[in-house]
């Protein structure tokens, strides 16, 4: 008797492929590609420059097998469905498969859905479509721009500083903007100035005590500006002489709404400071909550929507669930009149949702059984974000209360919330510490006195822009228009792989190796590592993948300018003769005369027996200045996340540490030791390190440099 012939879905993962099968009855197999099958060849570049850029495709290492079934599979089956990621990659998958597998991709092959759940799937079968021939070729323009900045810089790279190097089109602008935003925190020099706020009390209705803080705000009619420590004893002896009264009392009322459901990006940001996800962390556990999780009592569902999106768009099923749920679990003053509307990004892919749960209903505490630690906490992030963003805004009482007195002007701020609204479930991170204003509203009118029970004056200094985190860095490439949602974690875990970039406590900071890398980048390779350049690459892809663009010929326009520029470096750059560079230390292993080479911290002595003797030491600098705790040699250290710091020879019997360089000069103020500090310019200042002082004195220079003492 003949077998009934099968219907065919071809998916990415396993994971996938085992949840899509438990949907299905036994007239479909579910196969997995496992990512991509075919691609360029790893040992050549695989584009024809001499021919139209012709691209040579191979199967990949690996995959044999998998075709030899899929194929086989396919032969058997009625009707194969190409059911990859619903991305330009996916496309590209689907569209090497069609290849392999001989079919006509111009009719109704592919089938897309947005989440792993019975009723996507079936709706996605009823609906198939041709290849979107628009996607792939944005893909194929996006692979050959990378790999001929990859496998034409990086062999340079290789020649020229060492092996192991690479470039990369993002990678490149990311490592570029850490190293510009540590050099603009080394050119920053801190500004001294002054707080001054005031403990009040009043009388208010029924002779009841009000007691709040004020600032000061104004004196003799100008803005209260103080910058040192005499100015600040003056506004004080003022304040503290004057008598004060309410001049103005004006009340209002504020209104704070809701973020919008998850991007890929704005989930990593959210990630990283809630949870203290890396990148990658939170996209190999959401891709988890993506592909299926085993529910007790569902069996295998795929709990949130697709997870690579720049979109904040959600479906009006999804929509309509929500808007019934709220109302439910809260009450209807918590539900709008009308939805919230969201505006994405500009060039966002608007196809796509933004990450959803797949169903409403299914609350965190109610899955947590099934779910591990880390996947409870990103799903919970992620649903309280989808429920917030369709409920009404948190509603505050706002004031602003001025007193004068004798010349002196202090200003009162506080706002106290009256209807949580949306906060009663979730409310934003953000990368920086936050402080709330006041939650007591004094009922105070004009004219009412007022007086001063206590006076808090506190010094502080302009600080310089912030670190990257992960999380402001994917913001900071998204908002420049650089990547896409798939290329973020990946970029991001590139430029530290590669010892270009390291993380210390959450923040980037530029190695060694990444600020020669970037240097010599902007020097031959300006529009690589131009934000605009390559953000003006990302729309033309996009414009590829409307149809409005012939992929090939956004090649031809890059190449030419690009070749040039890589004939000039390969003629210019000089080799980076570092790695036999003698020194007069001995190999304490060997007897021979150890040789600097340049490692991914910086350099480092080797021997030069190596691989019969592969004895390494660190490179001890001594500087001038001596340990201000101590009195020994201090010396310039690197930290294990590479991070350059000053420490004392005694260590551990003396633990003095500084970030910033000692110098010889006391601070002429405090009797402190003083650190060295550039401007962007170039300048040179000395600063005291007290942070009750921060005295800073200009040096005049000279043509001579100081020189360190090895």
């Amino acid at each position: 008797m003949a077998t009934t012939k099968q219907k065919l879905i071809i998916v990415e993962s396993p994971a996938k492929a085992r949840t899509i099968s438990k949907f299905l009855g036994k007239g479909y197999k579910v196969e997995a590609s496992q990512g991509h099958v075919c691609d360029l060849p790893k040992s050549q570049i695989g584009v024809d420059v001499d021919n139209d850029f012709a691209l040579k495709y191979i199967t990949i290492r690996g995959r044999g097998d998998i075709l030899t079934r899929i194929r086989k599979e396919a032969r058997n089956a009625s009707q194969i469905y190409l059911a990859t990621d619903p991305d330009r990659e996916g496309e590209a998958i689907s569209w090497h498969l069609g290849h392999v597998l001989g079919m006509d991709t111009s009719k109704p092959c592919r089938i897309e859905f947005h989440e792993v759940t019975k009723k996507a799937i079936q709706a996605a079968l009823k609906s198939p479509r041709p290849l979107d021939m628009g996607r792939v070729d944005a893909q194929q323009a996006r692979r050959v721009l990378d790999r001929l900045v990859g496998y034409k810089i990086s062999p340079l790279l290789w020649a020229k500083v060492k092996k192991g190097l690479s470039a990369g089109r993002v990678q490149s602008v990311a490592t570029r903007m850490v190293v510009m935003r540590e050099e603009d925190i080394e050119a920053f020099i801190p500004e001294e100035y002054w707080e001054i706020a005031t403990k009040m009390q009043a009388i208010q209705g029924r002779g009841r005590k009000v007691h709040f803080t004020a600032r000061l705000a104004s004196i003799d009619g100008e803005k209260a500006v103080i910058t040192n420590a005499e100015e600040a004893a003056r506004a004080v002896q003022r304040i503290q002489n004057a008598h004060f009264a309410v001049t103005s009392v004006k009340s209002g009322e504020k209104r704070k709404l809701p973020a919008a459901p998850f991007t890929t990006s704005s989930l990593q940001q959210e990630a990283s400071r809630k949870l203290g996800f890396t990148t990658a962390k939170t996209m190999q556990v959401v891709q988890q909550l993506y592909e299926g999780i085993d529910l007790e009592g569902e069996g295998t569902q795929g709990i949130v929507s697709y997870i690579r999106t720049d979109s904040v768009r959600i479906s009006d099923d999804a929509l309509a669930a929500l808007r019934a749920y709220i109302p439910e679990r809260f009450g209807d003053e918590y539900l709008p009149e009308k939805p919230n509307e969201y505006k994405g990004r500009k060039n966002a892919q608007d196809a796509h949702e933004a990450i959803r749960p797949t169903d409403v209903r299914r609350t965190p505490e109610k899955i947590k059984a099934s779910l591990t630690k880390e996947q409870y906490n990103l799903y919970r992030l992620i649903y309280n974000r989808f429920l917030a963003s369709q409920m009404m805004p948190a509603l505050y009482e706002t004031m602003t209360m001025d007193m004068t007195g004798d010349g002196v002007g202090l200003r009162f701020y506080g706002e106290h919330k009256k209807f949580a609204g949306f906060t009663s479930v979730y409310e934003e991170g953000t990368d920086e510490d936050v402080t709330s204003a006041e939650a007591t509203l004094p009922q105070l009118a004009e004219g009412n006195a007022v007086s001063v029970e206590d006076i808090d004056s506190e010094q502080h200094f302009t600080q310089p822009p912030s670190r990257y985190t992960e999380a402001s860095l994917v913001r900071a490439l998204e908002e420049k228009g650089i990547g896409r949602p798939s290329t973020y974690a990946p970029t991001i875990t590139t430029i530290i792989a590669r010892g270009y970039v390291s993380r210390e406590k959450k923040r980037l900071y530029p190695t060694e190796l990444g600020r020669m890398i970037t240097s010599m980048m902007e020097e031959y390779f300006e529009d690589i590592v131009d934000t605009e350049f390559t953000a003006d690459l990302e729309d033309k892809l996009d414009t590829v993948e409307e149809g409005n663009a012939d992929w090939k010929q956004i090649i031809r326009d890059f190449y030419p300018d690009f070749k040039r520029s890589l004939d000039i470096a390969e003629q210019q750059i000089e080799k980076v003769e570092i790695k036999d560079e003698p020194s007069d230390e001995p190999c304490d292993k060997c007897g021979a005369m150890m040789v600097y080479k340049m490692g991914r911290f910086g350099r480092f002595l080797a021997c030069p027996n190596f691989p019969d003797c592969r004895n390494t030491k660190p490179i001890l600098h001594y500087i001038e200045a001596p340990c201000p705790a101590c009195g020994a040699r201090l010396m310039e250290k690197t930290s294990r996340k590479n991070r350059k710091f000053y420490g004392c020879e005694k260590y551990p019997e003396c633990a003095f540490v500084s970030w910033e360089k000692p110098v010889m000069a006391k601070c002429p103020q405090c009797g402190g030791y003083m650190v060295e500090k550039r401007g962007r310019k170039g300048e040179l200042w000395h600063l005291c390190a007290n942070e009750t002082c921060r005295c800073r004195i200009e040096v005049q220079q000279d043509d001579s440099t100081e020189a360190e003492v090895e």
